[in-house]
């Protein structure tokens, strides 16, 4: 069953290569690309890991995948590179020189603890 927080081929193609840990064989009983979608779906939905459908690989599976995942960076290095893709492809920079925060004050009235209301007497106090 397709979800619409599940991955197009091209998409799948983008990230990939994140998921290739290294030579040890194909131990995987699921399939990556699964994982990812299931890890999207819970993050798309909001659902709790033990509501996931299932038709998505087990819960716990998915959650040591997602908890590897996230120690060894790959969320934030895939992040990384979809970001630079996404300038290149603007006609920008991959690494931008600078950046710039932008904050605001938001002011107060400082008197407000002098007045209240007594909720004994039924009135403001001055």
């Amino acid at each position: 069953m397709a979800y619409p927080s599940d991955l197009g081929d091209e998409q799948w193609d983008l990230i990939s290569k994140h998921f290739v840990y290294g030579n040890y064989g194909n131990r995987a009983k699921h399939n990556k690309r699964a994982l990812v979608n299931a890890v999207f779906y819970l993050t798309k939905t909001g659902c709790q890991w033990r509501q996931l459908p299932h038709d998505f690989p087990p819960w716990p599976t998915v959650h040591s995948f997602y908890h590897r995942a996230k120690k060894r960076g790959i969320w934030e290095k895939i992040m990384r590179s979809l970001v630079e893709e996404s300038r290149v492809k603007m006609g920008r920079n991959a690494h931008p020189t600078y950046s710039l925060i932008d904050s605001q004050s938001v002011k107060t009235t400082y008197g407000a603890k002098d007045r209240g209301i007594d909720g004994g007497k039924k009135g403001k106090r001055a």
